[in-house]
């Protein structure tokens, strides 16, 4: 007889893998990788450490599916604004805009996702998703050509691996305007006026590196 697992058994593994997931999450939010160790993902979820093996056969394992889950969003939320309507100069620059906002959320979480030294295996997905956002990039800039609003002297993936390399560096890098999350900031206000700022400034200057200098911008 083939044992089957009743839904409130299903449930409760679901949901035990949702909440070793969450914490890893909020981890790698206040520490990065390095700080998020197995133990005190089990403590933060309330399992024990050894439930954690159960669900995830390593450390590298579960931190791929951390950054998996949270790049997706990105992922979708760019293929979004790619498919919506408008000139492919206001979509790229809406993408460029928001991803930069989105990431100006936590800029920790936004180092870790993006470049902070881990293990190949988390290196490995980040490395697809930068690739996907590239992707739709170089989607934008392919219509954009196509439609004599950008330079056509130039390859679509190449513009695009150059626009998406520049705005992750400029969040993150070592010299990056904008360091402190905003929850902490001494002056809310005026750090979010400084990411709004941040955020157009990437985008305009995205825009002018593959924008057609015979066609004028909004």
């Amino acid at each position: 007889m083939v044992y089957r697992q009743t839904p409130a058994v299903e449930a409760r593994l679901h949901d035990n893998r949702s909440r070793i997931l969450a914490a890893a999450r909020a981890l790698v939010s206040e520490g990065g990788w390095a700080e998020a160790q197995v133990a005190s993902v089990a403590a933060t979820a309330g399992l024990a450490t050894g439930t954690v093996y159960r669900y995830f056969a390593s450390k590298a394992e579960l931190f791929a599916e951390v950054l998996s889950a949270v790049s997706q969003r990105e992922v979708d939320v760019l293929e979004g604004i790619a498919a919506t309507g408008g000139d492919a100069h206001s979509r790229l620059h809406a993408a460029v805009a928001v991803f930069v906002r989105r990431a100006m959320r936590n800029p920790r979480l936004a180092y870790a996702l993006i470049a902070e030294p881990c293990d190949k295996a988390i290196d490995e997905v980040r490395l697809q998703y930068r690739a996907a956002i590239s992707a739709v990039i170089s989607g934008l800039i392919a219509q954009g050509q196509a439609s004599g609003q950008m330079r056509a002297d130039m390859l679509a993936d190449t513009a695009a691996c150059f626009i998406v390399g520049g705005f992750m560096e400029g969040l993150i890098g070592p010299l990056s305007p904008l360091k402190q999350p905003l929850h902490s900031h001494p002056d809310p206000l005026a750090c979010q006026r400084d990411v709004e700022a941040l955020a157009e400034q990437m985008a305009h200057l995205a825009y002018a590196s593959v924008g057609s200098p015979t066609v004028p911008r909004a």
